[in-house]
């Protein structure tokens, strides 16, 4: 198995990379800046991982990221677009300019990004007959959120068009699930985890914080061919905090 994904160079990435490596897929993954943090990984795993540096924002760079990853391994059996960013952007107490700007970077990264990169995918899988895309979502995708409402609307973004994809490309072999994380020990998530993990631990029924290792091992099940017919499905991995 071959998969490209998005963003693998640390948190949930990184341990989706980790975790399908140890698998036996081989494993191409962008990352936007942190050269050294990629360049570990791929040597620390071996032959079958390969990082590539793709800013997702620039969508001119996504058609050699896809033919890169060919070129190395032959194929791409599945995409798993988990590559975002989160940064407040409040309703309040933020000038028009910086809300502005903190949609559109959101939506270029989180949504925009992945959606050209599975286009370009899905033309490949098309042809071969047969894939999977796995979107790396969130809880913010159905509840709502208080100071980041542009993360939460890219990520519902992102679970709709999980569902169209399932819906159109079924009949050419062409499975899509998206994983919905609530808060994670990443660094994404560890400036709101150092002022106020209390509240956010309290949330969670179980208690405790999920580790990156919880969402990436959930990652490499459903790239497999066991998480076939939940093409469609949404997968919540919050610990009981939001429940559907």
């Amino acid at each position: 198995m071959v998969v490209l994904l998005t963003g693998g160079s640390r948190g949930i990435g990184a341990s989706a990379v980790r975790a399908l490596y140890r698998d036996g897929a081989s494993v191409a993954f962008t990352y936007a800046s942190n050269a050294e943090s990629a360049s570990l990984l791929a040597r620390e795993l071996g032959d079958r991982a390969s990082p590539l540096r793709c800013d997702l924002a620039e969508y001119d760079l996504l058609p050699g990221v896809v033919d890169a990853c060919i070129e190395r391994f032959g194929r791409i059996d599945v995409l798993i677009n988990n590559g975002a960013v989160f940064e407040d952007n409040p309703f309040f107490d933020n000038d028009y300019d910086a809300w502005r700007r903190g949609w559109e970077r959101t939506f270029s990264i989180n949504l925009f990004g992945g959606v050209h990169l599975t286009y370009l995918v899905l033309q490949r899988m098309r042809a071969q007959g047969s894939g999977k895309i796995i979107n790396v979502a969130s809880r913010s995708a159905h509840r709502g959120e208080l100071t980041v409402a542009d993360y939460g609307a890219s990520k519902a973004a992102l679970v709709n068009f999980t569902k169209s994809i399932a819906r159109s490309c079924g009949r050419y072999g062409i499975k899509a699930i998206a994983i919905a994380p609530g808060f994670i020990e990443t660094d994404m998530a560890a400036p709101d985890l150092s002022t106020r993990r209390a509240e956010l631990e309290a949330e969670v029924p179980l208690g405790y914080i999920g580790s990156a290792d919880d969402v990436g091992d959930i990652i490499a099940f459903f790239a497999s061919s066991k998480g076939d017919y939940a093409s469609g499905a949404t997968i919540d991995l919050n610990g009981g905090s939001y429940v559907r």
